[in-house]
């Protein structure tokens, strides 16, 4: 399960001075130093108990646009840093099961009941409410492909919940965690890692009760690009994704490159291409490649 982080310190501090001191120093969770003096700020910022409701007031004052401007991470974030550095800090909002935005947009909106690892670490402190309440899990990201109804090699933790204050670090692909929603609303603050290779890197969806990874929850920009330039029909494009196909560094990305290609081709022309790509020596795309000839077959 996530690490706890114990740090006795009565003392707060002003989200500026936390941002500050994180831009000084830099926020590198592989190197423990630099984990404990981002953790020991955070400590403090959650000691701060009343920056958050001045801050969201004082963008209310200023206008609708400042407001959404804050949020432009989704409806239950508030973004507390800008993007563009190896860290960028956030508030996240979960609503309890009897309010009214749970009620409209259900629990999936929220990422509850959703059990999923992270491609990135983050710190996170309750800092609001009674917290939300997680199924913790652990597994070996590097001994799994990725394919999807892979055996993912599910350890059960516990189920704890993320008390008033109580600060911890989730671990990129080692911890799991389903989230229940909170008795009433709560919120907590993040400070995330924003690593260079994240792109590349998977981040999953479980289900818990085959023990089988059932999907990729981080597609990238590059992915998107690819299927539609693709799909436009483009003769550069489509060579583009036979390069990328044959020997991206990425397995994902050539996956993706083989379904932009499968995606304008004819049923026998597909089987076709996922046969070839049963040999392409990547576990992921070969473990891939065969169930969508299953897949075929069935149609």
């Amino acid at each position: 399960m996530p690490r706890v982080i114990d740090i006795q310190d009565e003392a707060a501090c002003e989200l500026g001075d936390c941002l500050e001191a994180l831009e000084s120093e830099g926020y590198k969770p592989y190197e423990e130093e630099s984990l404990l003096h981002a953790a020991n700020w955070l400590r403090r910022l959650g000691n701060n108990r009343t920056f958050l409701g001045d801050m969201l007031l004082e963008e209310l004052k200023q206008g609708v646009d400042v407001a959404e401007d804050a949020s432009s991470y989704g409806p239950q974030v508030v973004m507390l840093s800008g993007l563009g550095h190896e860290y960028y800090m956030r508030a996240n909002f979960w609503p309890s099961a009897d309010e009214h935005m749970f009620r409209a947009s259900g629990s999936s909106a929220f990422a509850y009941e959703l059990p999923h690892d992270h491609n990135f670490d983050f710190l996170t402190v309750g800092y609001f409410g009674p917290g939300y309440s997680s199924d913790y899990y652990e597994y070996d990201y590097e001994a799994v492909a990725g394919a999807i109804g892979e055996k993912a090699g599910l350890r059960f933790i516990e189920r704890s919940r993320l008390d008033p204050g109580k600060l911890m670090l989730y671990r990129a692909h080692v911890d799991v965690h389903s989230q229940l929603p909170p008795t009433s609303l709560s919120v907590s603050i993040n400070i995330m890692h924003a690593g260079g290779a994240q792109g590349l890197l998977d981040q999953y969806k479980f289900d818990v009760e085959k023990d089988e990874i059932s999907g990729v929850i981080s597609p990238g920009g590059s992915e998107v690009f690819l299927r539609v330039a693709v799909g436009l029909g483009g003769e550069e494009a489509r060579d583009l994704a036979h390069s990328f196909a044959g020997s991206h560094p990425s397995d994902r990305m050539r996956l993706v490159a083989l379904e932009a290609q499968a995606g304008v081709l004819g049923p026998c022309e597909r089987d076709e291409l996922w046969r070839r790509a049963e040999g392409s020596g990547s576990r992921l795309v070969s473990m891939e490649a065969t169930r969508r000839r299953r897949e075929l077959q069935l149609v």
